[in-house]
């Protein structure tokens, strides 16, 4: 078997078999019209193929056809890397967040660390029986998947939740391959409080040792599900840059799940870049209430207007599969707040232009074409600004 013909955990023959039937990697919604002309996409493709694109935060999995079946496969270890559809994605880098520390079986209690390393382990013994989709550990392997024209995955959690108290543990993942950890998921932790409290008790003591902890092994932190105050006081103690990988704007749509300005200003003056998330039902704007890509760039030009174009990129947060579906399984995840935000609030099954990591950067490298941007702020928000911050947290 070709490596192109792989299928993850072929290597186990017929105990690869998942628990349940798998999305499909393409065509499982309509494809995105943006109205974009020949020229316009030829010059967003010439971009992404000669420049280094990074996602800052996307799930690049098959999840299952019927959403409800999602527990129970993600319980097995072995979530389905999307090997086609992240070679059709135009990306060089996806962050590649997985489910640990946010929603388990039953309401939001937090996978255990277990759960952490067997996902860690069964993921990277896939990923070493084929050579389209490499693992990412350093700047240099970025450099180095560009050149040879893979797909890199950097290994993140959402939330440290799993070390509990022990420090140590966040050695014991650096040393299995993560890169990259949350503070908090939503919920408060022993680190600090999550954007779900009523009250915001910011980074705690052990939150601040840490931070410090993630800063000397070279782990980016992540703020995105994390209170505001405890995203500007980790800012504030960090001497590296702090990412906020899939995040929005409350100034535009002001639901919790968004940030306000001081926390997304807080992220520039590390150094670091606020992704542009386009988890169904977040990023909307009065302009686009009916969520899609244009809503999601409503938030990526007011972003881009507070904090400069150093900052900001991309993070989608999609994944191979029912997004809405997923949020209603785990009903912790579903956005109450953002589907009561107003009347003029629409739902939807999907966000158009923005649905799988496949089609993201397509479309936004187009959009960003069409809209006037310049090639050097295009390639600085497609992966350059988040490469740049990860020459000072990878040292």
């Amino acid at each position: 078997m070709s490596s192109g013909d792989y299928r993850s955990y072929d290597y186990l023959g017929l105990d690869r078999t998942p628990p349940a039937e798998l999305a499909p990697e393409f065509d499982r919604v309509p494809a995105y019209d943006g109205g974009f002309d020949t020229a316009t996409i030829a010059r967003a493709e010439a971009l992404l193929a000669e420049n280094i694109t990074i996602s800052l935060h996307d799930h690049p999995v098959l999840f299952p056809a019927d959403m409800s079946d999602t527990p129970a496969y993600n319980r097995t270890g072995r979530q389905h890397t999307a090997f086609n559809g992240l070679a059709a994605s135009g990306l060089t880098v996806v962050f590649d967040n997985m489910m640990n520390g946010t929603a388990c079986v039953t309401g939001n209690a937090p996978w255990q660390w277990d759960d952490v390393v067997t996902d860690l382990g069964m993921r990277q013994a896939d990923l070493a029986h084929q050579s389209r989709v490499v693992v990412i550990k350093t700047v240099a392997d970025i450099r180095a998947a560009h050149a040879e024209g893979t797909v890199g995955l950097v290994f993140g959690l959402e939330a440290a939740t799993p070390i509990n108290n022990d420090i140590e543990k966040l050695d014991v993942l650096h040393g299995l391959g993560l890169r990259q950890i949350g503070i908090a998921y939503s919920d408060s932790n022993a680190l600090g409080s999550g954007l779900n409290e009523p009250t915001d008790g910011g980074l705690t003591n052990l939150g601040r040792k840490a931070v410090a902890r993630m800063n000397r092994l070279g782990l980016a932190i992540d703020v995105s599900h994390s209170s505001d105050l405890t995203g500007i006081q980790t800012c504030a103690v960090s001497d590296r840059p702090v990412f906020m990988t899939h995040a929005g704007a409350r100034a535009i749509w002001d639901i919790p799940r968004l940030k306000s300005d001081a926390a997304l200003k807080a992220i520039a003056e590390t150094g670091g870049v606020i992704g542009m998330s386009a988890a169904p039902h977040t990023t909307i704007s009065k302009a686009h209430p009916k969520h899609s890509i244009l809503s999601v760039m409503d938030h990526f030009m007011y972003c881009l207007d507070l904090v400069g174009i150093d900052h900001v990129g991309f993070g989608p947060d999609t994944l191979y599969g029912d997004h809405v579906g997923l949020h209603t399984t785990f009903a912790g995840l579903l956005n109450k707040d953002a589907i009561a935000a107003g009347p003029e609030h629409e739902l939807v099954p999907y966000v158009d232009g923005l649905e799988n990591p496949t089609e993201n950067f397509h479309n936004i490298a187009a959009w960003l074409v069409r809209e006037g941007f310049s090639d050097e702020e295009i390639i600085k928000v497609l992966g350059g600004n988040i490469l740049r911050a990860l020459e000072e947290i990878w040292v």
